[in-house]
């Protein structure tokens, strides 16, 4: 099972952590480190939030193994011909570590705030769909014209062209709905999903496979991820002391019991025995990758705990 760090960037992570989690994630083994991609705070009411894009560019020069990608970006922040030439710039800096997730588009406050339009739920749909095919066509076709309901490009040629061959792999994100998997199966190597029970993974993963199988697509080749929300202790009291730290930074005063009860079908967290059972069940249910949703940007124990102790449990 592959793991990878996923960072909500929008809730105060400085240049300086960006740079500390990116060294934690070579150095503890961990295949990549995503973020975010919003403007705006979702867990505090305000937070700085440095650039996605940006940022990724920056920590591609500094890193040499890890995977770099966002968890997604929105369709609705950028035309999308932006979005291709800025996934290069981090695809040619990394050489050929970044990956691009993309996805609809959800939080209406930031939309809002920093004037972006905010469509309806079909809209966003409609943009979104456009937008994967300029994006990928941008990195793999010379001279083409699009003509679409929100976009017009004529003759277009992005030079240069992507490291990876023949890109980086597109990483869509969503719940895997009839509309959104036929466009998984066209365009995308991997879909993420947001943490759910068992049962509706499964259920999302066959509607995958059915919308592969209908495009004359192998369902293998087209792989499917989970972020969730991570807390990983080395023991009971070390993972409640986890929860309850981040509960009182998020402004909370809920019981870390009571809170990890109420998310314990949805949750990636446990001791590190009980973290890697969840993964295997991730496993079986046909998940591929597992982000890790590290809500405490400065805990750094957790990280290391996860490359020491966590990986090794799930290679054995």
């Amino acid at each position: 099972m592959r793991v990878c760090l996923m960072i909500e960037g929008q809730e105060g992570v400085t240049w300086d952590d960006w740079v500390r989690l990116a060294g934690l994630a070579e150095q503890h083994g961990l295949e990549g480190l995503f973020r975010s991609d919003h403007y705006t705070a979702i867990i505090r009411p305000q937070a700085d939030a440095l650039d996605a894009w940006t940022t990724l560019a920056g920590l591609a020069a500094l890193t040499q193994r890890i995977r770099l990608g966002t968890m997604v970006s929105p369709a609705t922040f950028r035309h999308p011909s932006v979005l291709a030439r800025m996934a290069v710039t981090v695809d040619h800096i990394s050489h050929g570590r970044v990956e691009v997730g993309i996805g609809s588009g959800w939080y209406e406050r930031e939309h809002v705030e920093h004037g972006f339009p905010f469509l309806d739920a079909k809209q966003r749909f409609e943009l979104f769909a456009e937008h994967v095919e300029i994006v990928v066509r941008s990195w793999t076709e010379g001279g083409f014209d699009h003509s679409g309901p929100q976009y017009e490009l004529k003759g277009q040629t992005a030079l240069p062209r992507p490291f990876q061959v023949p890109h980086p792999p597109l990483v869509l994100g969503g719940k895997a709905k009839p509309r959104f998997a036929a466009l998984a199966a066209r365009y995308g190597a991997e879909v993420n999903t947001t943490g759910a029970p068992n049962e509706e993974l499964r259920e999302r993963k066959r509607r995958l496979d059915r919308a592969c199988a209908e495009a004359g697509r192998d369902p293998s080749t087209l792989a499917f991820s989970v972020m969730a929300t991570s807390f990983v202790g080395a023991d009971r009291a070390e993972l409640l002391e986890r929860i309850g730290a981040f509960l009182s930074l998020s402004g909370g005063d809920a019981d870390s019991e009571a809170v990890l009860a109420s998310h314990a079908d949805t949750w990636v967290a446990g001791t590190v025995d009980e973290v890697a059972a969840r993964i295997e069940e991730l496993r079986e249910v046909g998940v591929t990758r597992v982000f890790l949703q590290h809500l405490n940007h400065s805990d750094d124990a957790m990280v290391a705990l996860v490359g020491e102790q966590l990986l090794p449990a799930i290679a054995a």
